[in-house]
């Protein structure tokens, strides 16, 4: 791989990677550092490469403004719960607990303890609406894991699995129901057909609102560090 700099103020690093697989260039920025990576395929050289770069470069500068700096999670932070805003503060006992506005929270690695507690909080909410909506497909699925993924919110194998990002728990329970409807909809439907979003509809019904927070909002999840 090679680094190269976009001109501006400041210049954009571009990291160039090349794949046998790829077939055209294309253009990745990491939810995680904000990394811009361009993949192209072996006999493109790096001159089209960057020449796309630029072509994009007001996209690439965009989407990182927009990029949410990491928050490190501890007494005093504020984060949404069921997309409700909870400021953590230091418990008196052992035990996570919560009231209006408050999350107490032991003070010694009071992020790692609050993590364990909102996973399982989310596992709780995951799988009561995995339950509801398979019962109301009329199709079981195998089994639920959950993960801290950040290239999607949740999957469905073609033998059932589901698994989602523990971090749904964060955004509103309408944004929730709605991710697990959609994996749901894959036990009947392994596609993104009309056939597909049709049971999407009919499990979930409207969906609109909920797809457009994830894409404005979903990123913000991602920024709490644990």
């Amino acid at each position: 791989m090679a680094e190269h700099l976009l001109p501006g103020a400041p210049p954009v690093a571009v990291t160039l990677r090349r794949s046998g697989r790829a077939r055209r260039i294309t253009l990745r920025i990491s939810r995680l550092d904000g990394q811009v990576t361009l993949t192209l395929p072996p006999g493109v050289p790096d001159s089209e490469a960057l020449a796309f770069a630029r072509s994009k470069q007001d996209w690439i500068r965009d989407h990182l403004e927009a990029r949410v700096e990491p928050t490190d999670v501890g007494v005093g932070t504020e984060i949404p719960i069921e997309g409700a805003l909870h400021r953590v503060v230091a418990a008196q006992g052992r035990r996570v607990t919560v009231r209006e506005g408050e999350i107490a929270v032991p003070p010694d690695a009071a992020g790692r303890r609050l993590a364990g507690w909102l996973r399982e909080l989310a596992r709780d909410r995951l799988t009561a609406a995995s339950d509801h909506y398979a019962a109301a497909l009329g199709r079981p699925y195998a089994r639920m894991t959950l993960r801290d993924t950040r290239s999607r919110w949740g999957s469905c194998t073609s033998r059932g699995a589901l698994m989602y990002s523990w971090r749904l728990i964060l955004a509103p329970p309408e944004i929730l129901r709605y991710v697990v409807a959609h994996e749901v909809s894959h036990l009947a439907e392994m596609n993104h057909s009309p056939a597909f979003w049709a049971t999407v509809q009919r499990l979930h019904g409207p969906y609109r609102d909920q797809r457009q927070w994830l894409r404005r909002h979903g990123n913000d999840l991602h920024g709490f560090r644990f």
